[in-house]
C-alpha cells in the first residue's frame, strides 16, 4: 500500500480530492490550467475558494505575459528587440527576476546564464519558436555565430532606473529556467496572505510546499524515474515546507522523423551551446525559494555532479540530488538516505560522496 501512495500523480490527488467535494461545487480542492507552456496545478484541499484560484492563475498568465521570450509584446521581448540599441524601463518584477538570474549565472560561472536566448531559440527543442526545416541539429558553424552573443556579463542592470540594457545588437534574455520558479513563489505568496494552512504548487515539476500538512507529517515529493512515464518515481524526498525542483534532460528533446534523440535535449551548456552532456540524466534542487530551485537545478545539471555538487555545498538552504547515467544516486550532505530521501527503484543504488 505504501509503494501504491508514493506513485500517486498529482493527477490522481486531483481526482481523488475532487470527488469528495461534490455537495459543494464552489469549494474546489484543486484546480489546472495550462500556463507558462506546462500544466500548472494548485491544491488548496478543503480551502479552495474560486476567488483565491482566479487570483493565483491570474498573476501566473501576467509573469508569463510580462517575462516569456515568445510572446510579442512582453517585457523581455522588447528588451531583446533593443539589444545594442537602448535601455527598456521595465515593472519591479521582471527587473527583481532578470537580476536575481544575473546572480545566479555568476555564482555558476556561467553555467546558468540567462543570455542564452539565441541558442535557445535556434535549438527550438522546446517547440516555442517553429520555423520551416525543424527539428534538426544545428551545425558548428551556426552555434559559433552566435555563440559571443551569450554572455551574462553584457546585461546592464540599473536599479535606480529600473532598466534593463542588452549590450549587444542579437543578445537575447531567455528566462525558461527561471521564471515558472518565480511564478511559484508568487502563487505561494497569495496563497499565504489568504491564510490557507497548507497546499501545493506544481507548476510543471516545479514543486512548491505551502504551510504543514494536517497531520503533521512530512511532504511527500517523488522524483521521477528517468525515461519513464510520468509518475513513475525512483525515489520520494521527505521534506517540509519548501520547493522541490527537477531538470532532466529527458523532459524535451528532438524527435525527428519518429526517433527520439534524447542526447539533443533542451538543458543547453552556454559556453558549448549544445545540450549539456556531463554524465546526468537528472538533477533536483530542494530549497526554500522555488525561484531558485529553478534556476539551480539548470546550472548544477550544466556543471555536472562534481562541481554541481561544490557548488551546492557552498549555498546555505539549499539541498540536491544527482542521478547518473550509470544510475547511480548523490546526495548533498544535508540529506540523510532512507529519512529525507527514500530510494524505491532497485535499478538505481545510492553512491557515497
Amino acid at each position: 500500500m505504501r509503494n501504491k501512495l508514493i506513485f500517486l500523480t498529482l493527477t490522481a490527488i486531483i481526482l481523488i480530492t475532487s470527488c469528495r467535494r461534490t455537495e459543494a461545487p464552489e469549494i474546489r480542492p484543486a484546480m489546472a490550467d495550462f500556463i507558462l507552456n506546462t500544466v500548472c496545478v494548485i491544491i488548496l484541499y478543503d480551502r479552495g475558494e474560486a476567488h483565491i484560484y482566479e487570483e493565483i492563475f491570474a498573476r501566473i498568465r501576467e509573469i508569463e505575459s510580462r517575462m516569456s521570450a515568445f510572446i510579442e509584446g512582453s517585457y523581455i521581448a522588447r528588451i531583446n528587440r533593443a539589444a545594442g540599441i537602448e535601455p527598456v524601463r521595465v515593472p519591479p518584477d521582471v527587473f527583481f527576476v532578470v537580476e536575481r538570474a544575473v546572480q545566479v549565472a555568476e555564482l555558476s560561472n556561467g553555467a546558468f546564464d540567462p543570455t542564452v536566448g539565441p541558442i535557445v531559440a535556434l535549438w527550438d527543442i522546446g517547440g516555442r519558436n517553429p520555423r520551416p526545416g525543424l527539428p534538426r541539429i544545428p551545425s558548428q558553424e551556426e552555434i559559433d555565430k552566435l555563440l559571443p552573443l551569450v554572455n551574462w556579463r553584457n546585461v546592464e542592470l540599473n536599479r535606480e532606473n529600473q532598466t534593463i540594457f542588452l549590450t549587444e545588437p542579437g543578445m537575447a534574455l531567455d528566462l525558461g529556467a527561471i521564471a515558472k520558479g518565480y511564478a511559484a513563489d508568487e502563487a505561494a505568496a497569495i496563497i499565504r496572505n489568504a491564510r490557507i494552512p497548507q497546499a501545493i504548487v506544481d507548476l510543471g515539476g516545479n514543486t512548491l510546499l505551502v504551510g504543514l500538512k494536517a497531520d503533521r507529517t512530512p511532504w511527500r515529493v517523488g522524483v521521477q524515474t528517468p525515461f519513464a512515464e510520468r509518475g513513475v518515481y525512483l525515489g520520494v524526498v521527505e521534506t517540509w515546507e519548501t520547493s522541490v525542483v527537477t531538470s532532466g534532460g529527458y523532459e524535451q528533446f528532438i524527435i525527428y522523423n519518429g526517433v527520439h534523440y534524447y542526447q539533443y535535449h533542451h538543458l543547453i551548456c552556454p559556453t558549448l551551446g549544445r545540450p549539456a552532456q556531463t554524465g546526468l540524466i537528472s538533477a533536483t534542487i530542494i530549497t526554500g525559494v522555488s525561484m531558485d530551485a529553478d534556476a539551480f537545478s539548470t546550472a548544477i545539471f550544466v556543471l555536472g555532479h562534481e562541481k554541481g555538487m561544490e557548488l551546492v555545498e557552498s549555498m546555505e538552504g539549499m539541498e540536491a540530488i544527482f542521478i547518473l547515467e550509470d544510475r547511480r544516486i548523490f546526495l548533498s550532505s544535508g540529506l540523510a538516505e532512507g529519512v529525507d530521501f527514500i530510494l524505491v527503484n532497485d535499478d538505481f543504488r545510492i553512491a557515497g560522496n
